[in-house]
């Protein structure tokens, strides 16, 4: 059985990573209607009109400027990272980028290591290379049949770009949830994150037209769901544990595909999430170290 401890804040992180899938999807329609950059850049400005009053009617307070600086590295980090990965939405199928994406939490496991002081146990490696490879088989099933051309290959190097800002942002997120709220943090994630998208306005901004701003405050709103939801699992399980929950990702974009666009799911999409779940298991279960402490203070 998974440890009780680090149940819920697994399920919180399944949870966050559901709300920012679908977000991805409300997204895509979004950048291909308006332009990445422009959606991003509302996306962003809409979420911080919606979460700051909330954070200052429940007592927010500027934060010291330690934990200032890590607001606005993760908000900078999140912002160019979020407007790669929306540029390659407008290239690839989102269930695709999704897949190719988890390569970011395989990054975030050892940088937890050298930048956290975090110990990689074996399972959590396991489970990595459970997920990573579950999700190989999937994209893979996925691509057999692309052609790329060099829209695609634009699309790809912005998601490795992106990928890899991400793993940064799951170092970040875990020193953030150590010293800040949730509310705190999502408030200067999306603020900061506007900022600095705003400084390239006069050269890229356009305004969406209405029913796209409709797509743009649901994906505002989810990201703000998302946000706060993770930062309240990442400062109660360490980030080894959590990053193997990316994985669900392309779970979630499978489902909302299947709800909305009617897309089935093949053999080689089960086998995968057959490999994820079992990759989640294993980083679930508390490692020798853990249960030896526990044993003690009981």
């Amino acid at each position: 059985m998974p440890d009780k401890r680090i149940l819920f804040p697994m399920l919180a992180a399944l949870m966050g990573v559901g709300f920012l899938s679908l977000m991805d999807a409300f997204m895509k329609g979004a950048a291909l209607a308006a332009g990445a950059y422009s959606a991003a850049v509302f996306r962003s400005a809409i979420a911080a009109v919606l979460i700051t009053p909330i954070w200052l009617g429940r007592g927010g307070q500027w934060p010291q400027r330690d934990v200032l600086r890590l607001h606005m590295l993760r908000g900078t980090v999140s912002a160019f990272m979020a407007l790669s990965f929306f540029y390659a939405l407008t290239k690839l199928p989102i269930a695709e980028a999704i897949a190719i994406s988890f390569i970011a939490p395989l990054i975030a496991l050892y940088l937890a290591a050298i930048l956290l002081g975090e110990e990689i146990r074996r399972e959590a490696i396991a489970a990595s290379v459970l997920g990573f490879a579950g999700s190989l088989i999937i994209v893979g099933g996925r691509l057999g049949a692309a052609e790329y051309d060099t829209e695609t290959l634009k699309g790809l190097v912005a998601l490795l770009f992106s990928a890899t800002l991400y793993a940064w942002n799951f170092i970040i997120i875990r020193k953030q949830a150590l010293v800040s709220s949730p509310m705190e943090a999502t408030t200067f994630h999306s603020g900061v994150g506007c900022v600095v998208l705003l400084l390239a306005a006069p050269w890229f901004l356009t305004i969406p037209a209405l029913p796209v701003f409709t797509d743009i405050a649901a994906a505002s709103v989810l990201t703000i769901c998302g946000s706060m939801v993770l930062t309240w699992a990442y400062a109660r399980a360490q980030a080894q544990i959590l990053v193997p929950m990316e994985y669900t990702g392309f779970l979630w974009a499978g489902l909302f595909g299947w709800l909305f666009f009617q897309e089935t799911i093949t053999i080689t999409a089960l086998i995968g999430t057959a490999l994820i779940v079992v990759g989640c298991w294993i980083a679930a279960r508390p490692g020798p170290a853990l249960a030896k402490t526990e044993q003690t203070a009981i």
